[in-house]
């Protein structure tokens, strides 16, 4: 009698497992990463010539960040920094002219997956050159993703209308709508794996690259003052920003959908700031999209560094809060390990905090100061971050101070008045690059081996 007990109520668990989907006891988590989207280019932060109710209502369910930092302003670095945690000065990846992420790093996927998580990436993985010794760069499942479809080539991710993506590890042809066809996936992805944790990172390329879009998203947004009626990109770049807040939409309803809302961990944000460079034709400058920011992607101003952010988890993270706690790209590795129920390994040297108990509101973020180095195409900037207190130096001019809260354009050159803090941090920044890592070495060796020209532009054609 007692064995049929026991096997009635196995059996009454396995039934309730089927019935109810997923295992509860670990988060599923979902990046979700636009490319090259400005600060103000949606509407929980103030934009006002179209509507993202998708993102806003993510927001409204979650915390809206507005002190939220990238790891880098540019596309590798920035994706490096995300997936490893780690400075890009410490994971080897330094510019778009760098060598590849080295394979003995460990990303967010390796770290998740040997946790138990199914792990997929459906967007942009950027590639760099090839390190010494190799024989190719790193593709995205030797660094720890079980499923894999879109880019791995940066220029090649400009296209919106793709003829061939990677499907796993071969090359397929494809048609539609890049961000699209990224969202089915996810989604499919997620319908697999609905009864165990998955981590899903969808990367999508909107709004960088070639400026097309849908023609039905563009006729959502005609009205706007063209410089050419033919070519209507300021209608265009909206457009790609409207219809990735659908493509975050479905992804966001697929959840509901498979019950799964309520176990998911959910961040959007972007790579960097928005770009005012030859591809987007004006349309950044027209919609002045770092507002009220100054700067933008390759420089360390707050356009380039500060972006949207937003974090999404029903009953731990409090929904409809707007926070200035300061948080910084490389924060989310060590926090979805936490999430997870696990620390990050000692020997993996991740840089950035776990912010998970400021995520659910709980403990102000950990004072620090925070680094960038941004050395390539013939710019230089260095800057570190403290509170309210940003030292920045552009070239090899002095170091200046700005109160980035209270002077977000930074327009006010503080240094004279509080010496004392420019010269510490100052002193800070000196010596996190003298922390550099060999790897790091040898990227800055190789990019200054190549000597990019300079466009008329002014930016490196070799840059994406």
């Amino acid at each position: 009698m007692m064995r049929k007990i026991v096997v009635g109520f196995v059996a009454g668990l396995v039934l309730a497992a089927r019935t109810f989907g997923a295992d509860t006891t670990k988060p599923n988590i979902v990046m979700l990463l636009a490319d090259d989207l400005g600060y103000h280019d949606v509407s929980f932060n103030g934009r006002k010539e179209w509507a993202t109710p998708n993102m806003d209502k993510l927001g409204a369910e979650g915390t809206i960040y507005h002190r939220w930092y990238t790891g880098a302003v540019i596309c590798g670095p920035s994706r490096a920094a995300l997936m490893t945690g780690r400075y890009s000065i410490h994971n080897g990846v330094l510019g778009n002219g760098s060598y590849d992420l080295p394979s003995a790093e460990v990303t967010i996927a390796e770290a998740l997956k040997g946790k138990g998580y199914a792990t997929g990436l459906f967007g942009k993985w950027h590639a760099q050159a090839k390190r010494p010794g190799t024989a190719t760069w790193t593709h995205p499942m030797d660094q720890g993703f079980d499923e894999f479809f879109g880019y791995t080539n940066a220029t090649k991710a400009w296209q919106k209308f793709p003829k061939e993506l990677w499907d796993g590890r071969k090359e397929v042809p494809v048609k539609g709508y890049a961000d699209t066809l990224f969202t089915d996936r996810a989604i499919d992805f997620m319908t697999r794996h609905k009864s165990e944790p998955f981590f899903l990172y969808l990367p999508f390329i909107a709004p960088h690259g070639l400026q097309e879009a849908p023609p039905e998203d563009i006729a959502e947004h005609v009205g706007f003052k063209e410089k050419d009626p033919a070519h209507p990109y300021n209608a265009i770049y909206a457009a790609q920003i409207t219809r990735m807040d659908k493509e975050v939409g479905r992804v966001m309803k697929a959840l509901d959908d498979l019950g799964l809302t309520d176990n998911t961990l959910v961040v959007f944000s972007s790579d960097h700031g928005a770009t005012f460079e030859t591809m987007e034709h004006g349309a950044t400058n027209y919609h002045d999209s770092n507002y009220p920011f100054r700067g933008q992607k390759r420089t360390l101003w707050e356009g380039g560094t500060r972006v949207p952010g937003i974090v999404r988890w029903p009953g731990h993270v409090p929904a409809g809060k707007e926070s200035e706690e300061i948080i910084h790209m490389i924060d989310l590795f060590p926090t979805f390990c936490a999430a997870a129920g696990f620390a990050p390994d000692p020997a993996w040297k991740v840089d950035g905090v776990n912010e998970l108990e400021t995520f659910e509101g709980k403990a102000p973020s950990p004072k620090r100061t925070m680094f960038w180095e941004w050395d390539e195409s013939g710019a230089k900037y260095l800057a570190a971050l403290h509170g309210n207190m940003k030292m920045m130096m552009d070239g090899g001019n002095r170091p200046e101070l700005y109160d980035v809260v209270n002077d977000p354009a930074e327009r006010r050159d503080i240094s004279a008045e509080y010496p004392e803090i420019t010269k510490k941090l100052h002193a800070e920044l000196e010596a996190w690059l003298a922390t550099t890592s060999e790897a790091a070495k040898q990227s800055q060796q190789h990019a200054a081996n190549k000597k990019p020209k300079i466009a008329a532009d002014g930016h490196s054609t070799a840059d994406e």
